[in-house]
């Protein structure tokens, strides 16, 4: 088979990684979130790219998620000394070459999609992985805060004030210029089955989903979706202060309804939201706690059966 699935974070790269071990002869292509793209210290950096990029080649430090195993952090040290900032956003040493070769490409005139194909060819991520868009896009959060109502880049709402400031609402600068990259609409049209995975259905998935011409191709295929929230609260991370900005409730029920029965043919849930339903979309209830390998591969499993059910 040859399946699509969209990703960001560190929820949608451990189930890659369960995808890609329970269809191992499959051709799977990964379309990665950019609107937490930053530039850092004159670097361009790719936030969830590189985690899918990292989690899939190994390279991950498995603890937090996110950044590369076994990381030091000598240059943060002294820019830090330096008095350089932002200082709330931690690279790690083995992190900066990553930024630093996709920086110098891209100075060069290299498009992202072809400067991410060329750092997997170091990690071989066992994917193909490609960015949503060419075209630089970033997510903005509107916040009022001792300094009034104002805009920061999605990452410093996220890292540096953990979601602490409510947030008003979010914009993607960019997108309305926005293409898909390359090849994008071609795996769409290719693909058996698309796959959502756990990722946040508002600054991940819902962004991907913004690029013009990506939700359209979607709804002419068999989406899946997996819910990243159980039993009212998020899996992981802070999807509740997201969906709490656009005026959603977090529940498995409300994603669905956020995606549509227009995007969504059939959606995962877990047991204690078995009583989720929406028309026109088959639910079903299954363990979706990502223990480890073997529990993230039946999760993966489960949404590929479903999705090959409504198929046929």
């Amino acid at each position: 088979m040859h399946i699509v699935s969209l990703a960001g974070g560190i929820g949608g790269a451990r189930f890659l990684r369960g995808l890609r071990a329970t269809a191992p002869d499959d051709q799977i292509t990964v379309i990665g979130n950019t609107g937490d793209d930053i530039t850092l210290f004159g670097l361009r950096v790719c936030p969830d790219l590189d985690t899918v990029m990292y989690t899939l080649g190994g390279g991950i430090d498995e603890a937090q998620g996110w950044g590369r195993a076994e990381e030091t952090h000598v240059v943060k040290e002294e820019l830090a000394a330096y008095g350089v900032e932002p200082q709330w956003f931690g690279l790690g040493d083995r992190d900066f070459a990553t930024h630093i070769v996709r920086s110098q490409m891209l100075e060069a005139g290299y498009p992202l999609s072809q400067i991410t194909q060329a750092l997997c060819a170091r990690w071989q991520p066992g994917v193909r992985l490609l960015p949503m868009s060419d075209d630089r896009c970033e997510t903005h959060v509107i916040i009022t805060d001792e300094h009034g109502k104002r805009a920061v880049h999605f990452q410093e709402w996220w890292v540096r004030l953990r979601a602490s400031v409510a947030a008003e609402s979010f914009a993607l600068v960019g997108v309305d210029q926005a293409k898909p990259a390359p090849g994008v609409l071609d795996a769409i049209a290719d693909a058996d089955v698309v796959i959502l995975p756990p990722s946040n259905p508002v600054v991940s998935i819902g962004t991907i989903l913004q690029v013009p011409g990506i939700r359209d191709a979607l709804t002419a295929k068999t989406v899946v979706g997996v819910s990243p929230i159980i039993g009212g609260a998020p899996v992981r991370g802070m999807a509740d202060a997201c969906l709490t900005a656009i005026g959603v409730e977090t529940s498995a029920q409300a994603v669905l309804e956020l995606y549509g029965s227009d995007l969504i043919g059939g959606w995962l849930v877990a047991p204690e939201d078995a009583s989720v339903a929406l028309d026109g979309v088959r639910v079903e209830a299954r363990p979706l706690l990502m223990h480890d390998l073997d529990a993230t591969a039946a999760i993966a499993r489960a949404a590929l059966d479903l999705a090959q059910e409504l198929t046929r």
